[in-house]
């Protein structure tokens, strides 16, 4: 591998080039918390080694930095320990990050991580990421403990709890794979949700119960990089039931359509839209039609 930021001929000075760039990041991460204690190295010496390092003034190889950051998440008002370990070859090799926080449960924890991990996976070699990383925490963690705010309160038990019943419209370009179709419709059955995933090109999956468990399944599904995924329409509603009367599907199935094409290696066939179309109004659910594939549903009743 050899090129712009690539490990050459030259090993030594290609990893000094790496430490040069943490200790810029670690200079940044200082301005940006300037209070003692907000950033904890592991190792208090790490960075004066590094640098004598650099300077030929130390032979052996330094240790690596790691440190923890805590961050304060201003809605829910929570903290976040951000733990950090940069290999010697970062940013050329991925960072290693884990956040933690005693308001998560297992799951949510786990989660998040997932999401973080997924994020920083988006990153190209050489590209300094842990700035990136913190504000990643700060503008979408809030929905990892959207979950908590029921258990932490004892007196919801007591008045009616209010909760958003939310149905989630997603495209896919294409949903073939049989681990994917089996993932999808293990997710969808392990949560409390109902909905379909239509397989086929294009893919279509229709996911609906609270919001916590509908976030829940988005979360799981899209990870760790599934592009061309997105919600194209949400619906929601508040209720104070449990979303029975709510619900449009009974439970979380595969849809299995006719197709139009070449069954063959090339996996490339249509789905019959006419046929969802049907689908769609039985489930009452017709003007998503439009939403989905920007046509309108040419309806024989209107």
């Amino acid at each position: 591998m050899t090129g712009k930021g690539g490990f050459g001929g030259n090993m030594s000075a290609s990893m000094k080039e790496c430490l040069q760039l943490q200790l810029l990041e670690m200079e940044m991460l200082f301005s940006m918390f300037p209070n003692q204690g907000e950033v904890k190295l592991e190792d208090v010496n790490v960075l004066t080694n590094i640098k004598r390092y650099l300077e030929g003034k130390r032979e052996a190889l330094p240790p690596k930095i790691e440190f923890v950051i805590t961050l304060q998440i201003e809605e829910p008002k929570v903290k976040i320990d951000l733990q950090v370990t940069m290999p010697h070859s970062y940013p050329y090799v991925a960072l290693q990050l884990f956040g933690r926080s005693p308001e998560l449960d297992r799951q949510q924890q786990l989660l998040l991580n997932k999401g973080l991990t997924s994020y920083i996976g988006t990153f190209d070699p050489g590209e300094l990421c842990v700035c990136a990383a913190i504000q990643w925490l700060q503008d979408n963690s809030a929905s990892y403990f959207l979950n908590r705010k029921l258990v932490y309160e004892p007196s919801a038990q007591a008045k009616p709890v209010k909760n958003t019943f939310l149905r989630m419209w997603i495209y896919s370009h294409h949903i073939y794979q049989q681990d994917l179709r089996k993932k999808i419709l293990d997710v969808g059955k392990r949560l409390d949700v109902t909905g379909f995933c239509m397989t086929g090109k294009p893919g279509i999956i229709c996911v609906e119960g609270f919001k916590e468990h509908c976030e829940e399944f988005w979360h799981t599904i899209r990870y760790p990089n599934w592009k061309h995924i997105s919600c194209k329409h949400a619906e929601s509603v508040e209720t104070e039931g449990n979303g029975e009367d709510l619900r449009l599907f009974h439970s979380f199935e595969e849809l299995l359509l006719e197709a139009h094409g070449d069954y063959g290696l090339r996996n490339d066939y249509h789905m019959n839209l006419g046929q969802f179309l049907e689908f769609l109004k039985k489930h009452k659910s017709e003007h998503v039609f439009q939403i989905l594939f920007g046509i309108e549903s040419k309806s024989s009743d209107s």
